[in-house]
């Protein structure tokens, strides 16, 4: 990735999307933006953030990074797209015409399916599927479901940000699991 070419002033690398542990990123920050310190106090990372840098985080991440770079070299997010696609194709066939991807066909990441089913909340579809771990994308408080504000600033109506479900595949993801995930969410959609 460039960041020149891409034009960004900042950029964050979260660790545990790519396998390090939680609670380690890294940020890029272009030369002559101005950043506040997080807290005040000792001169750490350029007096941005005061206290002792945990480095085995630092370390797992650079690991984490590592094995990112030897997994797209070796065709990893290829392998990931054709494993999205034949899971979109099994719920699209098996729930002809209710199947309905949010966000575009071609220019997305690999590894995620955000997708909903006409007619069946997020977390209802999951609730019957208690088998998938899956996301709704939107957050329950006191039972209140809301839509997720990514959806809704794609443009999609409340009802059909509701009917959302993120499905991420990862290193480990075979074609067994992908025809178990599809059974089980076509299952859980029928009547």
């Amino acid at each position: 990735m460039d960041v020149r070419e891409l034009g960004v002033d900042l950029l964050t690398v979260v660790g545990h999307k790519m396998y390090a542990p939680k609670g380690v990123a890294a940020l890029y920050v272009r030369d002559g933006v101005t950043l506040e310190p997080v807290t005040y106090g000792g001169g750490q990372e350029r007096g941005l953030r005061s206290g002792t840098e945990n480095v085995a985080l630092a370390v797992a991440l650079g690991a984490a990074a590592d094995l990112a770079a030897e997994d797209l070299a070796d065709g990893e997010s290829t392998r990931l797209a054709a494993l999205r696609d034949d899971l979109h194709r099994r719920l699209a066939d098996e729930l002809p015409g209710r199947t309905r991807l949010n966000g575009p066909a071609d220019r997305r990441l690999p590894n995620t399916l955000n997708l909903g089913v006409d007619g069946i909340p997020g977390h209802a579809l999951l609730a019957a599927a208690p088998g998938i771990a899956a996301s709704t994308g939107s957050a329950c408080h006191s039972g209140a479901h809301t839509p997720s504000p990514v959806l809704t600033a794609m443009g999609l109506d409340r009802s059909r940000a509701l009917e959302a479900v993120r499905l991420s595949l990862g290193r480990w993801s075979t074609s067994a699991q992908i025809e178990t995930a599809a059974t089980a969410l076509v299952e859980a959609a029928r009547p």
